[in-house]
């Protein structure tokens, strides 16, 4: 761990993201010490302009809500789905896939098909769907954004299984009698973690990206306050208060590419060959 953290620091763009990520995180943890009560309260004069009151230094929105107070409290929300929705999608994808690879036979066929059938629809648009056909809210939306995340996981995992599962110390392992599940967790999926944990934290940021576009066509949770919601609301003032969906939208952007940063610092520290070639 020490070797990888000392490759990953290395990476000036991959630490940024990091401090950024770790900002961004800090202040959604803190929103209720920072701007207590509740985000959707009115308490500010209606379009108020940033910097136009010291006590509202982002302004407000139409309703005069403080947007400093959602900002905030949205990223809680949207960090909880992205971050939710990649663990049970790289999980769900890392099981599946270690499945299909180490068998293959009729389990292979029925899983890799199984995932190409939630791949020949745009991720997007099943997305909606899922929330649509259920009531919106924070588990459907996680669970819409698995459906559509895990198949490239599962698809990952088992081509690295592929090509281990006839590897000698697997070879090896079975002629010592240690039997497949014990080979697959120990042996196997040890040696899958560096694409797997790279591409789980791209799918943190599609996940955000994708719970802020279903909040943005109103199919979040009503009840919860996201940085997607936060734009809808401001969209109908771009023309007269562009600040209102530009704030939050550059939280996500901002997020969005931290966490990039993050993935791409990640796989060069895990890529033996990169590694090999930055020293």
């Amino acid at each position: 761990m020490s070797a990888l953290w000392r490759q990953f620091r290395r990476n000036r763009p991959a630490l940024a993201g990091l401090t950024i990520l770790a900002l961004v995180v800090a202040l959604g943890v803190g929103a209720p010490l920072i701007r207590p009560g509740d985000p959707w309260a009115e308490i500010a004069q209606p379009d108020l302009w940033p910097g136009e009151d010291w006590r509202f230094p982002f302004g407000s929105d139409v309703l005069g809500r403080d947007l400093l107070s959602g900002l905030l409290h949205g990223a809680r929300v949207s960090l909880v789905i992205g971050f939710s929705a990649a663990l049970v999608a790289g999980s769900l994808g890392t099981l599946t896939g270690s499945l299909a690879g180490f068998y293959g036979g009729w389990l292979d066929d029925a899983l890799m098909r199984l995932a190409e059938s939630f791949q020949t629809i745009p991720a997007f648009l099943m997305a909606i769907v899922i929330v649509a056909l259920f009531s919106p809210s924070p588990l459907t939306i996680v669970l819409s954004i698995v459906a559509v995340s895990w198949p490239g996981v599962a698809r990952l995992v088992r081509a690295e299984t592929l090509r281990l599962r006839a590897a000698d110390f697997v070879l090896a392992c079975r002629s010592f009698g240690m039997g497949d599940a014990r080979i697959i967790l120990t042996q196997i999926l040890p040696n899958c973690l560096a694409p797997v944990i790279v591409t789980i934290s791209v799918m943190v940021a599609s996940g955000i990206l994708i719970e802020a576009g279903l909040s943005f066509l109103g199919l979040g949770d009503p009840s919860q306050l996201s940085w997607g919601t936060m734009i809808a609301i401001g969209r109908g003032s771009l023309r007269s208060a562009w600040y209102m969906s530009a704030i939050p939208g550059l939280a996500i952007l901002l997020t969005v590419m931290a966490i990039n940063l993050i993935g791409d610092g990640l796989n060069d520290a895990l890529n033996p060959y990169l590694r090999d070639r930055s020293k």
